[in-house]
Order: C-alpha cells, then structure tokens, then sequence
C-alpha cells in the first residue's frame, strides 16, 4: 500500500481536480515531514514503517480528507519512545499554528509534552467536567485553578499531569475528600467558559445556515471513482507484494514440474489412462495452498476497511470486494498458464492448437474465475481468518471427494452421486480427462489382457465378432485359434465413458462453469452484506426460541 496516495484523497468531492488533491497530498506529506518514505510500503509491524511513521500515517491520512471542523486524534503518542512522541506533539502544533482545530486525547505524557498543549478538558470518572481551560506556560494557569482551591503546591520536580491526577483521587492509591465536579461548576472559570460558549451559539445562529449540498450525501465520489481508486490501490498492493507473488510462481513451477515428470509420457495402457485421470485430480490439490494465501492478504484489506474507510464513508464496501477479486484474475492466468506448459508437456499429450489450447483454457478458466470467488466468497463473511480456512478446507474437501475419481458414478450410492453431480470439481475433471483422452488410442500391456479359448474350428475373430458389435474392446490375435487375448477398451472415450464423461459435454460443461462462478460472486456480495454490514446473527433467533423455551417449561 502506498504511504499516502490519491485514494486517501476519495472523501475530498469529485469536483476538485484530481491535480489539486494530489497537490493538497504532497503538501500534507511536507508539513508532516513524510519525503524520505513517500512511496514505502505501510507493512505490518516489524516489516515497512515503523511505530512513528505509523502514527504520522494514520494523522496524514486524516488531513488530506481536509476536515473541515475538527481533525480528533486517539492517542497519538501511545506506544511512542519520548523522542518520537516529541515529534509527533510538534507536529501537531505546526498543524494547529497553521489554522487547523485539534482534538487530542493523551496518555502518560511527559511534563514537556503536555505544556505544548494549550487547553485541557479534564473529566473525571463518569465523565463529569473537572477543568477546561488554559494549560498556561508551564502549565502555571491549570496549577493555580487546583492550588487555589486548597491543594498543596505541585513541586517543580513534579510532572503538572501526574499532579492533576492525584489531587483529583483519579490514581491508583489517590483518596479525595472534594467533590471537584461541583467545585468546577461554582468556579468563575466555568462561568467565563459557559458565557463564551453561549456567544458563539449565539453568532452561529445568527448567520444564514447554508447546507452544503456535497455534505448531505454519503460518499464525496461516485461509486465508478471509487471503484476506480480501490481497484488501482489493490493492484499495486498486490504487484508491490513480492511475499505474495514469489509464493504463487514457485508453488506452480515445482508442482507442474513434479507432478507433469511423475507421469512422464504416459502409456496408452488402461494404466496409462488411470495414471492420466490422477494426474489431472493432482492439478486439483495445488488449488488449496493458492486459496489459502488469497484469503491471508484478502482479510488485511478487510480489516482496514472495517476499522478505518468505512468508519469515514471512504468508499463503498462493495468496491473492496470486487477489486480484490478482479486483480487476482491476472496472477490467475499468469501462472495457470506456467503451470500449464510444466504438466500438459511432459506427459506429452496432443500437441494440435485445438486439443491443447482448450485445455489451456479450461485451466485458466476455472482456476482464474473459479478458485478466487470461493476463496473470497467464504473469508468475506467469516469471522476471522482461521474460521475462514477451516471452512474452506471442508467444503474444498467434499467438492474433490466427490468429483468422481475415486469412485465411478455407477458405483455411487444415492447421496454420493447426487453430490457428484453437484460437485463444481466433477465438471472441471470432466473437461481436463475428455480433452486429454479423446480418440486416443489404446494398447492393453500384456498382464492387461483378458484371455480365454474360443471353440473349435473358430478363430478368435470370428468367435468375438459378435460381442464387440454391443461391448467394448478388441482382440489382440484375431487369428489365432486359442489364447484369444482380450483388452477391454480400444480407444480412450470407451473408458471416459464408464467413468460418465463425455467429449461432447466440454462447452456444457464450461457454462456449469460460469454458473458456479456468478453464485460465488453474489454469495461474496450477499454474505458479507448480511454478516459483517448489518450483521445480522442466524444463531440469535435460534437461541432466543430455546430460552423460551426453557422458561416455558
């Protein structure tokens, strides 16, 4: 992710160009001192920015969507060595010099980091008002309100905000025997806040309210913008990710060449063809890892949306998932196609432009829409990121039990062979076996052979002749008069056959394809509204009946 770019400017309106929201960036970036890491990688921690170019990040990606009352910081300097949270509290003041108002909470900060404050509101438990009012240089005018009041002196050795604390009874073996609250509101000093506050309600109501038209709407852009932007933002994140992209390349170059050598020009026995069928089920298991690690850098998109964009209305949140999952489409069919080359080569199948380029095509077709949708359509609505593995890892294992290759159709029980059929892997193995194995030729080895003795006077020709016009096969020695040698399929279709695929479903089998493909779209989109936009509970109505339940009884 870029340090600062263009898309933090998407809460800015569509009608300022997009040069003077770049210039607006560049200026935020100077003012916070941010040139040296102007096009860093955020990271994680630990790896990219460090803890202080965090947190001036998090304050730049604030400013450049200029607010126009109040930029409201949440403990900027937490988590700070002294020197960076000095840094930061300086920057802040340059800000607040240069015009901008700044509401800050702080913790434990130093006596030199709170006197570069200039007002303190100061609650106590339960959010009653204690002070609000100047800090004063040294934070002299805060000392005075509390030491006027029958306080003993703050020693210089003392830190003024540690002092504060322990006079009110707010620390840990702090006791007071003063209502502070009360004493607030019987102060001149509230009076004199009380009074100015209600001047200024009183000009801000005399003033004719003109309603920005831009403010009443949810999104500053239109929703092609954002989309625009975030898919723009996702499509660096990605190609900047080399932990990502190395991952993808090594995983297809080793396994297509492991699996692809494993089955090195296959034989055109009926072992040679099963030894085809599982090495097109192993083109299936590279599929799992590469779901995985989309669903690992997916869920850190998500959850910067959910604690950041959507809080301020950045962009919708459908813009976030459709972009994740179109920028994955070009690794897809980069590295489809690497696999591709390193296992359809060396088992040496049908070399012609039609027979290996459909292959091509399936492959990428699948593994390009398919595998993406899901993975992302299961971690969108999940929880968290190991619920969203398990889940997939189940699912992923019914759909290649399932497929066929371990058991035939005609040999399925009643719910097996409905799942085979609605298996999305069934139709993916349908087209990789039928491609590979049509009108291929085959020659049984000899412990293939099935072999029995024909009668008397008879040929093994002419005996057989009339089994093999409504059975498959051939016979090896048609003239022989003994030993007839029998294999059971003469040409690959006879096998797919008995395994219920077929050559001519292939284009049938690609719009199977795209049906699976649309609902897993949809169900990322519907899934994700339901449970992480209104999140709503299925679980809740179940056990609120079963609690009534209960007391009924």
């Amino acid at each position: 992710i870029y340090t600062l770019s263009l898309h933090d400017a998407l809460p800015i309106s569509r009608s300022v160009p997009d040069e003077e929201k770049i210039a607006y960036v560049e200026t935020v970036m100077k003012i916070l001192h941010m040139e040296d890491y102007a096009d860093s990688i955020a990271g994680v921690p630990g790896y990219g920015l460090n803890v202080e170019q965090r947190k001036k990040l998090s304050i730049a990606t604030e400013l450049v969507a200029k607010p126009s009352l109040l930029l409201f910081l949440d403990e900027p300097t937490s988590g700070l060595d002294s020197q960076s949270s000095w840094a930061i509290v300086q920057v802040l003041k340059e800000l607040a010099n240069a015009g901008q108002a700044i509401l800050c909470t702080i913790h434990q900060p130093s006596a030199i980091l709170f006197e570069q404050f200039d007002r303190l509101l100061l609650l106590r438990r339960g959010g009653q008002t204690v002070y609000f009012g100047e800090i004063g240089e040294n934070s002299r005018t805060l000392l005075n309100y509390f030491e006027s009041r029958g306080c003993r002196e703050c020693l210089t050795s003392e830190n003024p905000a540690e002092y504060m604390l322990e006079v009110i009874g707010a620390g840990a073996t702090s006791a007071v025997n003063k209502d502070w609250h009360e004493l607030w509101l019987e102060s001149n000093e509230c009076s004199e806040v009380t009074k100015k506050i209600e001047e200024l309600v009183e000009i801000g109501s005399s003033k004719e309210n003109v309603v920005d038209e831009e403010l009443k709407k949810q999104f500053a852009t239109p929703y092609m913008f954002q989309f625009y932007e975030v898919n723009k933002r996702t499509f660096y994140q990605l190609y900047r990710s080399v932990p990502y992209v190395l991952p993808k390349f090594f995983l297809n170059v080793i396994a297509s060449l492991i699996t692809g050598f494993s089955f090195w020009k296959a034989n055109h026995t009926i072992v040679g063809m099963q030894n085809v069928m599982f090495s097109t089920f192993l083109t299936l298991v590279v599929s799992a890892p590469i779901m995985n690690q989309i669903q690992t850098y997916a869920i850190q998109s998500r959850e910067l949306f959910e604690v950041r964009e959507s809080k301020s209305n950045t962009f919708h949140w459908s813009c976030l998932l459709i972009a994740q999952y179109v920028n994955e489409i070009p690794y897809c069919i980069f590295f489809s196609t690497i696999y591709f080359v390193g296992w359809y080569f060396p088992i040496q199948f049908d070399r012609s432009a039609d027979r290996a380029g459909f292959w091509w095509f399936t492959y990428c077709f699948f593994y390009q829409l398919y595998y993406p949708s899901l993975a992302l359509a299961i971690l969108y609505p999940s929880p968290d990121l190991p619920s969203a593995n398990v889940i997939m890892g189940l699912i992923f294992s019914f759909t290649m039990a399932f497929c066929g290759v371990f058991q035939p159709p005609d040999l399925m029980p009643g719910f097996w062979k409905f799942m085979w059929r609605v298996s999305p892997l069934t139709y993916f193995v349908s087209d990789l076996l039928s491609i590979t194995l049509h009108d291929r030729k085959v020659e049984c080895a000899v412990e293939e052979y099935n072999y029995l003795q024909p009668p008397s006077n008879m040929t093994c020709g002419e005996y057989l002749t009339p089994y093999f016009e409504y059975n498959t096969g051939y016979v090896n020695n048609p003239n022989a008069t003994e030993n007839c040698a029998v294999c059971k399929y003469s040409v690959a279709d006879q096998y797919l056959e008995s395994i219920g695929i077929s050559f001519g479903d292939r284009w049938r089998n690609i719009g199977f394809f795209c049906v699976y493909i649309i609902f897993n779209f949809f169900a990322m989109i519907v899934l994700y509204y339901i449970f992480r936009v209104k999140r709503i509970n299925p679980v809740s109505p179940i056990l609120n009946r079963l609690q009534r339940f209960k007391k009924k009884k």
